[in-house]
């Protein structure tokens, strides 16, 4: 997998000793991100841990295995042999010692120790919406889940999700598709690409500038208990998090939940409510989650001195005032002719129709060529996508 200059240049990096510290302690058999951070609270300075003896070491609390491993020196060896490793693949390793580390990623309950990186550290820290959702969307919650990533990533916010199936990578595509900035928290190392058809997509972040960042080790195969850990990621490092479909029980909700604990703004796109995905975003809008149909709704939610700040690196464009024709929206409006009107009327966002029955819905009433004429134009406009056997959708 090919990375880009930024990563080679942060390879070039030389660990302290309080960064191998930390890096040293999450390596260390039974420790862990949360009893990291309990030992190192307790310590004046990361290093003194290679300097503690045995007594002092389990006298930080930690279990009798981890204190004798690092008294041992096995930590050290560990934490050496993995930052070099790091190195020579092309990423970068970040840890609480470091002024890099994401602020908003320190206010919650638990951040992780240690941060694997391939990509720009510094986007870590920049404004960004997590968007996350089912891994199998209606066709309507891919198509809004690009949409709205696109529309928000051309006003500078940083597009984050878990780069999974479905929702998060519609939402990563549409970041792109704008030109704008995206990270990907993954569930696994840095060099364990999942899903492994998404390798393309992955290197397209990188190479637009984005980012890539787990908490876990080089070499960490996707383990399903590691998916909903890393959610806490998501939503700490989003200033909030929006929901595209998701089923009762899934990790989505789970994200969710995190963000209103970690008191993130939590938005919402509502969906239909024949459709089992669409009971997460209904029913967190129920309990108080914004109801999002354009970017509008995210970007008036935003503090002003944020909203100032991104219109001023826009040069003054892209503020909630301007009307793009391409804007995410549920309601379309576009000028339509009233051929087109029938048609699209007749058509879902969640179902496909076939061609056969739609000329069928619409006897008496269009030609065959008027329906042909008018899918097409409607296909041109972006207003519905055409699927295999002559099936169409809207889009919007």
């Amino acid at each position: 997998m090919k990375w880009g200059r930024q990563e080679e240049k942060l390879a070039d990096t030389v660990w302290t000793e309080s960064q191998l510290a930390w890096l040293a302690l999450v390596l260390t058999p039974a420790m862990g991100a949360t009893r990291t951070w309990r030992v190192m609270k307790r310590l004046d300075e990361p290093r003194q841990i290679f300097e503690a003896s045995l007594t002092e070491l389990e006298g930080l609390g930690m279990p009798a295995q981890s204190a004798q491993f690092i008294f041992e020196g096995k930590a050290r060896e560990a934490a050496e042999d993995e930052w070099t490793r790091v190195r020579e693949s092309g990423g970068s390793i970040l840890t609480p010692s470091e002024d890099g580390y994401p602020t908003r990623l320190r206010e919650i309950y638990d951040p992780p120790a240690v941060l694997w990186i391939r990509g720009d550290v510094e986007l870590l820290s920049r404004p960004g919406i997590a968007v996350v959702g089912t891994r199998h969307p209606s066709p309507y919650g891919t198509g809004m889940a690009e949409l709205l990533s696109r529309d928000l990533a051309a006003r500078r916010l940083t597009i984050l999700s878990g780069m999974a199936r479905g929702v998060d990578t519609a939402a990563h595509k549409g970041a792109l598709e704008a030109r704008g900035k995206t990270v990907a928290v993954w569930g696994t190392g840095i060099d364990v690409i999942y899903p492994k058809e998404n390798k393309k997509l992955a290197e397209q972040i990188l190479d637009s500038g984005g980012t890539i960042v787990s908490e876990y080790p080089l070499g960490t195969f996707p383990a399903p208990q590691n998916f909903p850990i890393r959610n806490r990621i998501l939503s700490g490092m989003s200033i909030g998090v929006l929901v595209i479909e998701a089923a009762e029980h899934s990790g989505t909700r789970i994200t969710a939940r995190l963000a209103m604990e970690q008191n993130r703004d939590v938005y919402a796109v509502p969906g239909n409510v024949t459709n089992k995905n669409a009971w997460g975003p209904n029913t967190l809008i129920k309990q108080g989650a914004k109801l999002t149909a354009t970017w509008e709704d995210i970007w008036e939610d935003l503090p002003s001195e944020l909203r100032l700040r991104l219109e001023g690196e826009l040069g003054g464009r892209g503020g909630p005032e301007s009307k793009d024709a391409g804007a995410a929206s549920l309601f379309s409006e576009t000028r339509l002719s009233q051929h087109e009107r029938m048609i699209l009327e007749r058509l879902r966002q969640d179902e496909s129709t076939q061609l056969d029955e739609l000329i069928e819905q619409l006897e008496g009433e269009l030609g065959s060529a008027e329906i042909f004429t008018g899918l097409f134009e409607l296909e041109l406009a972006g207003q519905i996508r055409q699927l295999p056997g002559k099936n169409y959708i809207r889009t919007m």
